[in-house]
């Protein structure tokens, strides 16, 4: 009896201990080397799109999956990871909160983990639970979503939404996964910035500080692992933080934070050739949009890793789409189609006219301060389309360069390409909405182009109906020397301070005009107001929003593309260059930099001379008392 028990004590033991015996047998060895396939930034570019030279094209879906493909065929234990902002962007965003086609894209594609940008909550905390919930509807395959430190309000604070944390366990949102590939354990991990933060003033989320949580979650996450599987994890966050020219969050974040062996980093679009490693950690960080496939390739040494390769694979016209992920795009198209362009009239590759000229990309329109020809088309489309809704004058309509997503191609111009240069909104593609200025405050508008930009590129500033000039070297808030306002007859009207003026701008320029103050440290202010002058908070803006006829609230994509559909099939010839509406130059001619010069200038300049007398006839009063004790003497 004693002999039995005993035996099936052993047996016990046995079956106990043969889990941890498999997974120390399973580690590898040191110098093993692993693969890490990475994207960030993909923002919904399911389609190629044409190089800002016109050459070729960059991404795709149906083309970034033939390379994941291929490294998988050279290595079947790589996996594939994303860093945040996978939605926003193109046409297809339209259906994020009811068919979540962005993360069942990726799933089809084979994304092991990705984590959330601030544009995944641009359709608020509503749009991102209806769209988890539409992705486990599916059934489809998912990748795993991970986020340590922006969290939805917990049980007990305000904003408490038990329904946003019901979804978020069923699907399967966690600070970290484990998984396993080939023997080797890896623990990842999502983080959120301070600035992604900033970028989502409607998230609803709790952001925790960055690397506080990083430290915490990579400790629980090794323990863990080694504690489950006997196996040191090779770490990797996925960071929707940002690094640019070698500096920025992620690598604050290398740098305080020991045992991350790779930081994905996404946000800030950023393209590195080669990884940045600090405190033993590589950062990495492959472009936006899906233009290329990031492969790193690792060796492990001991509890770290070191870098034996890199790579930025170009998704390009060179590479062959998938036929599966190509599918399925067009099959998207048509969800887009019946869902959401049918209440425009409007197809998704639908041709609104042919253009013959070559306008800027969106990093050219930020690039310095001038007029611009696209620009130009985009403000003028604004005053146009809610003219054609309200039957009323516009006197002023506005965007600015930080707006500006996307630019119009040479050739064919379609509804998906207009979609694509203006969708800019949270929760709303970008509605227009129309408030009122006073004279004043449209030129401090006005002033606020002149003189932040070179702070602020995303800050310069585009108008329709408005004939302006400053000079670059006048002095900050006092840059601009000639304002007038252009009427529909081509004659010229002086802006009258008191008068209120009838202006339109997207949803998101109407938030900025209202932080102008903040901005320029209270040197300019513009409030927006109601036709009675009555001023306007920047969460009444949405009681301001243009609708057409029917209803519908007016978007700026629309208001694009219904401006092109009317020109007869060919861009109009005066937007083949620019037409005077704003110039800028630099002048050191006295008579330039007073002209119409503000009591700003004139209190600066009497410091100036002021300090100027100070500095020069202290010397000489010294001088002149030394001589005069010298008499003395």
């Amino acid at each position: 009896m004693k002999l039995k028990r005993t035996v099936a004590l052993i047996l016990v033991l046995i079956l106990c201990v043969m889990p941890c015996i498999g997974a120390y047998a399973q580690a590898p060895e040191s110098g093993e080397e692993i693969t890490v396939l990475f994207t960030h930034d993909l923002h919904s570019h399911l389609l190629p799109a044409a190089n800002e030279s016109g050459d070729g094209e960059y991404g795709g879906y149906a083309r970034l999956a033939t390379a994941i493909k291929a490294q998988k065929e050279k290595d079947p234990d790589a996996i594939l990871v994303d860093g945040g902002d996978f939605s926003m962007g193109s046409l297809f965003q339209t259906a994020y909160p009811t068919s979540a086609i962005e993360l069942r894209m990726m799933g089809a594609m084979g994304f092991d983990v990705t984590t959330f940008g601030n544009h995944e909550f641009d359709y608020l905390q509503s749009g991102l639970k209806s769209m988890m919930r539409a992705a486990i509807e599916s059934g489809d395959p998912l990748p795993s979503l991970v986020c340590a430190n922006y969290l939805p309000p917990a049980e007990g604070q305000d904003g408490y939404d038990p329904e946003l944390w019901e979804v978020y366990r069923d699907y399967g949102v966690k600070d970290y996964v484990l998984l396993e590939r080939g023997g080797v354990y890896y623990a990842i991990f999502g983080i959120f910035g301070f600035d992604a933060d900033d970028c989502a003033p409607n998230s609803g989320m709790i952001l925790e500080d960055p690397i506080t949580v990083a430290a915490e979650t990579v400790n629980a996450a090794v323990n863990e692992c080694e504690s489950l599987y006997g196996q040191h994890p090779v770490v990797i966050c996925l960071s929707h933080s940002g690094t640019s020219e070698g500096k920025g969050e992620d690598y604050e974040l290398a740098k305080a934070v020991s045992g991350i062996d790779v930081i994905i980093s996404g946000h800030t679009h950023t393209k590195l050739d080669a990884p940045i490693t600090v405190n033993g950690t590589a950062i990495v960080s492959a472009d936006e949009y899906g233009k290329n496939l990031g492969v790193l390739k690792l060796r492990r040494e001991g509890n770290g890793t070191s870098v034996v390769s890199y790579e930025l694979i170009p998704i390009d016209q060179t590479v062959e789409d998938d036929p599966e992920i190509a599918a399925l795009t067009e099959q998207y198209k048509k969800t887009v189609e019946e869902d959401y362009l049918s209440k425009y009239g409007f197809t998704f590759d639908q041709v609104l006219l042919q253009n013959p000229y070559k306008f800027e990309t969106d990093d050219e329109v930020s690039s310095h301060q001038h007029e611009s020809p696209l620009c130009n088309v985009y403000s003028d489309s604004y005053k146009w389309a809610v003219e054609k809704a309200l039957g009323k004058k516009v006197d002023v309509a506005i965007t600015a360069a930080g707006v500006i997503r996307g630019s119009l191609p040479i050739g064919n111009v379609t509804v998906s390409d207009t979609f694509n240069a203006a969708s800019l909104g949270v929760g709303t593609e970008g509605e227009l909405v129309g408030i009122y200025l006073t004279g004043k405050d449209l030129m401090n508008a006005i002033e606020l182009d002149a003189s932040i930009q070179p702070l602020m590129p995303t800050a310069q500033l585009f108008m329709s109906d408005v004939e302006y000039s400053f000079n670059q070297y006048r002095m900050i808030f006092n840059k601009v020397d000639y304002a007038m306002l252009r009427n529909d007859d081509g004659t010229l009207s002086e802006i009258e301070a008191d008068k209120l003026y009838f202006v339109v701008a997207g949803m998101y320029m109407g938030q900025m005009l209202g932080s102008v103050e903040e901005t320029s440290m209270g040197l300019l202010s513009i409030t927006p107001r109601d036709e009675k002058g009555n001023p306007i908070s920047s969460d009444q803006l949405v009681n301001y929003v243009i609708r057409d006829e029917s209803g519908n609230p007016l978007k700026e994509w629309y208001a694009i593309a219904d401006y092109l559909n009317q020109m007869g099939g060919e861009m109009d010839a005066k937007y083949a260059s620019t037409d005077g509406r704003k110039t800028v130059y630099a002048s050191l001619n006295p008579i330039k930099l007073l002209r119409n010069a503000n009591l700003y200038t004139y209190l600066v300049l009497t410091v100036i001379v002021v300090v100027l007398a100070i500095v020069i006839l202290v010397p000489i009063l010294i001088v002149l008392l030394i001589k005069k004790k010298r008499k003395k003497a």
